[in-house]
């Protein structure tokens, strides 16, 4: 009677186990993206200037490991930005071509 119980107890864990990393990875990523929208906005960007704002996992320790590049309409410059643990919107850096700042 238990290996009945536990044969779907392991199946059940196994595929709920990377559906929550997968959550989690997205609800972080959805959640700076929101966050740097917002602070552009706020700091005077108009919608129609944000060309792209791209949510990625930079591989970087901390708060910085969920970033989002922006693109923004007349500018060549890529902009990084993060949140930080206060929830504060943060620029980490820009890029010009292959030029990193």
């Amino acid at each position: 009677m238990k290996k009945k119980i536990i044969i779907p107890v392991i199946i059940i864990v196994i595929l709920l186990i990377p559906t929550t990393i997968w959550g989690y990875i997205s609800f972080k990523k959805n959640s700076v993206e929101d966050s740097v929208h917002d602070y552009l906005i706020d700091s005077g960007k108009q919608e129609s200037d944000i060309v792209e704002l791209e949510p990625f996992v930079a591989n970087l320790s901390g708060n910085k490991n969920y970033m989002v590049s922006v693109k923004i309409k007349g500018d060549e410059k890529t902009y990084f930005y993060y949140k930080n643990e206060s929830g504060d919107v943060i620029l980490e850096s820009t890029k010009t071509g292959d030029h990193v700042e």
